[in-house]
C-alpha cells in the first residue's frame, strides 16, 4: 500500500500545473466540471495504462539500472528542448 501513496503522490505533485491540467480546465469552462473530469479520467487513464503495461514488459527484459538511466536522459534531453523552445 505504501507504494501506491508513493505513486499516487509523485503523479499527482508531477501533474500540477502541466499542460493536463490547463487543457482540463480550459474544457471545464466549456464544457463543465463532470464532463471535464470524466474525459480527463478516462484519457490519463488510458495513457497511464499504457505506461504500467510498458514499464512491466521492460522491467523483464530491461535491467533496472539501465531503465532508470535511459528515464533521466529522456528527462533532461526533454527540459533542454524545452528550454530551447523546441517543445
Amino acid at each position: 500500500m505504501n507504494e501506491v501513496i508513493a505513486i499516487f503522490v509523485t503523479i499527482f505533485l508531477a501533474e500540477l500545473g502541466d499542460k493536463t491540467q490547463l487543457a482540463t480546465i480550459a474544457f471545464a469552462a466549456k464544457y463543465g466540471w463532470k464532463t471535464a473530469f470524466t474525459g480527463a479520467i478516462l484519457g490519463l487513464a488510458a495513457v497511464n495504462l499504457l505506461g504500467a503495461l510498458l514499464g512491466d514488459w521492460l522491467g523483464d527484459v530491461v535491467p533496472l539500472d539501465l531503465i532508470h538511466k535511459g528515464a533521466g536522459i529522456l528527462f533532461i534531453t526533454f527540459g533542454v528542448l524545452m528550454l530551447l523552445g523546441k517543445l
